[in-house]
Order: structure tokens, then sequence, then C-alpha cells
């Protein structure tokens, strides 16, 4: 405010001096005076409030936040892998055997029975020869018969003898040989599961090789897994299993580790294994996508807070610990959010645990932290907070 008014004076000492030195009339004086005065006057008034707005504290409003107490718990230790699933014993049934389909005895997706009459090629050319090839045998074992007798009594030679029998023979692996191309044209389930869809038609002429239906054991079923070679010394056949995914029945299905392959992969030194699922529902099929964890028998007590308490940056992760403490001027009790880096552990659903920075009980800002500054003075409201869960599920899922 000095500065000002210094200004001022010398405005007027030097208008005073040229109106001394005649280099000013007097009514210019008092004009040149009154604006300059006036001009001074408003300037020194802005200034002032300038100045009085400076000096005045700014104190912006504090921020509305929902918090969540650092609850100590204790997780099951687990390893994380992704899976697929495979069938116990499937296979898609396949013609042996040129010929034309005679029969179909199956309805696409249907559960059938070891033993049980898939599909049937036309045998009548086969049916023909089989019983001219056992009425060959037929005569053949007379033969023989009638040679025994007389190679007893010593009518015929051993020779003569030792020829009959071999033709009985040849003639029953004749039979015997039309027999096994009768039933290789004869498709039966080869094990009892289900069935997949109808690949062939009545009439259609097959081909060897040519497929006719998927069969498939559903119950058990595999889930095969990798696992990297650092963690081979923690699992062993038995442990517990447990297999989550979008398409799983209920969410999540346990089951057992019953195989573990005794080599690593040199390229991916990663190894497999193997879980038995009990699938009595049948809901879980072959060749689906599963997320697979493997539970550790080992438990270990974890200080846990919500995910959405932390604010992660680049050069270290952060909460902000909500306090109480006293406002210096007024004396009463006030919030304030303090910063607090942190070290993170293992995440489950909306949980993550900290391994260090944090204790049991501290109270921490459960959402939106990026909004908040260090010392900020807070309101806590829990009202609409939503609950942090290990397993969630979301409607809209």
């Amino acid at each position: 405010m000095i500065k000002p008014i210094l200004v001022l004076a010398v405005l007027l000492v030097l208008l005073a001096v040229l109106l001394l030195l005649g280099k000013i009339r007097r009514p210019a004086f008092f004009i040149l005076a009154g604006v300059i005065v006036v001009v001074g006057a408003l300037v020194i008034t802005k200034l002032s409030q300038f100045s009085a707005m400076g000096a005045m504290a700014y104190a912006p409003p504090p921020d509305v936040v929902t918090t969540a107490t650092v609850a100590e718990t204790t997780w099951q230790p687990m390893l994380a892998s992704t899976g697929s699933l495979t069938a116990v014993q499937g296979v898609t049934v396949t013609a042996q055997l040129d010929g034309n389909v005679a029969k179909i005895a199956f309805e696409a997706g249907s559960a059938v029975q070891a033993g049980d009459l898939l599909l049937q090629q036309d045998i009548s050319s086969e049916a023909a020869q089989l019983r001219a090839a056992q009425a060959a045998a037929e005569l053949a074992r007379l033969n023989l018969a009638r040679s025994r007798q007389l190679l007893g009594d010593a009518t015929i030679s051993q020779s003569q003898y030792d020829s009959d029998e071999a033709s009985y023979k040849a003639a029953v692996a004749q039979a015997d040989n039309i027999q096994a191309v009768i039933g290789k044209k004869t498709i039966r389930a080869p094990f009892a599961g289900r069935l997949g869809v109808r690949l062939v038609n009545l009439g259609q002429t097959l081909k060897a090789g040519d497929a006719i239906v998927s069969l498939q054991a559903l119950d058990p079923i595999y889930a095969d897994f990798y696992l990297p070679q650092q963690d081979l010394a923690q699992i062993a056949r038995g442990l517990t299993v447990r297999i989550s995914g979008e398409s799983v029945p209920n969410g999540a299905v346990e089951g057992r580790i019953t195989a573990i392959n005794p080599d690593v992969d040199s390229a991916t030194r990663n190894v497999r294994a193997e879980a038995t699922i009990a699938n009595a529902g049948e809901g879980l099929h072959p060749g689906m996508f599963v997320n697979v964890s493997v539970l550790l028998p080992d438990r270990r007590k974890l200080l846990v807070i919500p995910t959405t308490a932390v604010l992660y940056a680049p050069y270290g992760n952060s909460v902000f610990v909500v306090s109480e403490t006293r406002d210096a001027a007024t004396g009463q009790a006030v919030k304030t959010a303090r910063q607090q880096f942190i070290r993170l552990g293992e995440a489950r659903g909306d949980f993550v645990a900290v391994t260090d920075g944090l204790k049991a009980g501290d109270e921490v800002v459960s959402a939106a932290p990026f909004k908040l500054r260090n010392g900020e003075s807070v309101i806590v409201n829990n009202a609409a907070a939503l609950p942090a869960q290990l397993a969630p599920k979301p409607d809209n899922s």
C-alpha cells in the first residue's frame, strides 16, 4: 500500500512544480490533479481488496468418503493355473471296413452302455459266406471224426488223418474269419458314455475310417493343467483342486489331483498335472476352458483390504488412512486422510493382502482414493458403501 501512495504523491509534486515553472496553467493543474487523485484512489482501493483476499486462508470443504477396516483373516494358499477338460474315455466311433449303412441303432445325444449296438453295415454277402463256411467246417469235423475212428482200427494212415485234421482247422478258421468281418461291420459302443451328433445316414456308403458318432465318458472327467517347475515341490497326488469358469455349474466344483507327469517340459519348464472331477450331472464337457486352483494344505494369516482402496502408481502403491485429530483453531475433532505407502500380496475376489504398511484395525478410504490429498479433511459416510466379497457374483455377469 505504501508504494501506490508514494507514486501518487510524486505525481502531484511533479504537477505542482510544473505549475510553479509556468509550464501549465492553473485550471489544467486542478483538472490533472483531480484525475490523478481519483485514479490513485481507485487503484489503492482495489489493491487493498486484493490484499485482503490474499490474506484470507482458503479452506476447501471436506470430501465425503467411504471407509473399510483393515481385517486380519486366514486364507488357504493356492496355486492358480488354467486348464482344459478331457474325457476319461473319449473316442469318435468310426467304420472299420467299407460298406453300406443298413441300420442305425442309436439316438443322437443318448447314453449307451458298453456293447450296445450303434450301427449295422450291410452283411448279407458275409452272412451267406458264413453259412457256407460253417457247413464246410461241419463236414470237415465229421470227416475228422471218421478218420479218428479208422485210424484206431489201422484202416487209414497217419498222414490221411493229419490231412483231415488240417482241413477241419482250415474250415473253422475260414468261418471265424467271416465272422470277424461281420463283427467289424457291426459297430458297438466300446465303453459306456454319452453319444454326440450322428454323422451318418441310412443307406450311406462308408469307407474305412469314416466317422459315425462321438462317444464320451463324462462322469468323472479330467482337468488337465500346467504349473511352473518351482511349484512342483508343493503339489502331490490327492491335493484338492477347485475349477471355476463361466460355464462351470454353480460357479466352481472340486476334485483331486490323480496324476502328475514325471517329466518337465524342456521348452516351457512347466509340469503337466491331471485332476479327476466328479460330473454326475454331466454339466462339464471335454474341451471346456477352466480356471484351476490347487489348494495347498497350510493356512496363513493375512491383513486384507478392498482392492478399490489401493492407489496404484509406478513409484509405489498407497492407501489413505483415516485418523481423527483436533483442529488447532476450534479444538473440534476432525477426520483427515493420510497417504500411506504399502506393499501388496495375493489378491482374491474384491480383496488384496497387505504385507507391509498397515496394521489390523486401521481405517482406510475404500473407494476413489485418487481424489484425495495428503492431510485433507474428510467426512466418513458408509451408508451407500458396497460390501467387498471373496467370491463376487455380479448380477449382470
